[in-house]
């Protein structure tokens, strides 16, 4: 069987190498199928951002103005992101690869706290008073709506 050579990371309850005497030191040996299952969360989280950033880029095309698309986005992230956090309090319907994929993933590369604050600068004080305030508060809502809709908190 062919394998990889990887070195794991120092840690203090796992000696990160293996010595066949005190002058040699050899990586530990990872196969193919180990390397796949460390690698695996790291492959999900990018399939997720790249779709959650190509919707991201195809709402600023199609939705005029700044404000407003990144308004759009951040609250249809809030709802989301909700549903997610409500349905792992109780019996959960989505599982902990689609919660990497979509939650960590897709949601964080969809929703944009950077752009928010970069429109906030550029408009005027007061329209930046109300746009943030609106985010917040609309972004709020929407996460009580999740819950409304995943029924979480409940005990």
């Amino acid at each position: 069987m062919r394998t990889l050579r990887a070195i794991d990371p120092p840690r203090a309850d796992k000696p990160s190498w293996r010595t066949t005497d005190a002058t040699e030191r050899r990586p530990l040996v990872m196969t193919p199928r180990q390397l796949l299952t460390r690698l695996e969360p790291i492959l999900l989280i990018a399939i997720g951002g790249f779709a959650g950033a190509n919707l991201r880029h195809f709402v600023d095309l199609a939705v005029p103005g700044t404000l407003s698309g990144t308004f759009l986005v951040n609250v249809a992230g809030s709802f989301a992101l909700g549903v997610l956090v409500y349905d792992s309090l109780g019996d959960p319907a989505v599982g902990d690869n689609a919660r990497l994929v979509f939650g960590t993933g897709f949601l964080s590369s969809f929703t944009t706290y950077s752009t928010f604050v970069v429109d906030s600068l550029l408009v005027a004080p007061a329209t930046a008073l109300g746009y943030v305030g609106a985010s917040y508060l609309v972004g709020f809502l929407a996460v009580l709506a999740a819950r409304r809709v995943v029924g979480g908190g409940r005990q």
